[in-house]
């Protein structure tokens, strides 16, 4: 069962599209939302499965909405942009549909995000509150929007989060994209099983380790499986061996 939000700032757009979902036995609609702001806090109370978000709202976009959540659902843009104007988004969404939407090209869209559903199990959504906010599993997906460039990347594909400032360069895939979370506050959100601090600049995903060697006294450098090292402060070495037992 597919828990979906419809977003979208127009009324009967989002009564079309509960209509349209009807025939759908393994979809229920958990909740509309008219703006990312109410979008953002029916997500938080909702969990959904999978949002059909609108690209163009007043205010913020669904473009936005997204980059607000720590981890996003299942998402199928609706537009009222043509193929090539989505594509020029370079966002490797799920599915678009375009207004009006087809209801042929909705059962497509919904096939589409049942297949995925069933490889990548459950996607979690950002929590809101404090009591649930669980760390950020490898398998949820984060939104990324770097200037006019998008992606939606599985944390678990991350194999390195390096700060920049007050934001953290993201390397996944040959990209580099920047997101407005800063280290600190995403090493208070991953898996501290999976991610590890390495020094005040590094957050290393431990599954793309190729290699640790020692360096410098009481140091350690990690090699990743792309060539790429990574230095570990003494302190952060030393939790290093604690945790892997070394």
């Amino acid at each position: 069962m597919l828990r979906t939000l419809i977003v979208d700032d127009e009324r009967l757009a989002r009564r079309e599209l509960r209509r349209l979902l009807e025939p759908h036995g393994a979809v229920t609609v958990a909740g509309e939302a008219a703006n990312a702001d109410a979008a953002e806090a029916a997500v938080h109370e909702e969990n959904p499965d999978l949002l059909l978000l609108d690209v163009q709202m007043p205010g913020d976009s669904g473009f936005d909405l997204l980059t607000r959540l720590d981890a996003v659902p299942h998402v199928v843009f609706v537009t009222a942009y043509d193929e090539y104007a989505i594509r020029a988004f370079k966002v490797n969404a799920l599915d678009y549909l375009v207004k009006p939407v087809e209801p042929e090209r909705l059962a497509q869209a919904i096939e589409t995000v049942q297949a995925r559903a069933a490889e990548d199990g459950p996607q979690a959504a950002g929590a809101g509150d404090e009591e649930s906010r669980s760390p950020l599993a490898a398998e949820d997906q984060v939104f990324v929007k770097d200037g006019e460039r998008c992606w939606f990347v599985r944390l678990a594909d991350v194999r390195l989060f390096e700060a920049a400032g007050n934001y953290t360069r993201l390397y996944f895939d040959g990209e580099e994209p920047l997101t407005h979370r800063s280290l600190s506050y995403l090493e208070e959100r991953l898996d501290p099983d999976r991610f590890f601090r390495a020094s005040r600049q590094h957050i290393l995903n431990l599954r793309w380790v190729a290699d640790v060697t020692p360096w410098a006294t009481d140091k350690l450098k990690a090699t990743l499986e792309d060539g790429t090292e990574v230095e570990l402060s003494r302190r952060r070495s030393r939790a290093f061996r604690e945790q892997l037992s070394l």
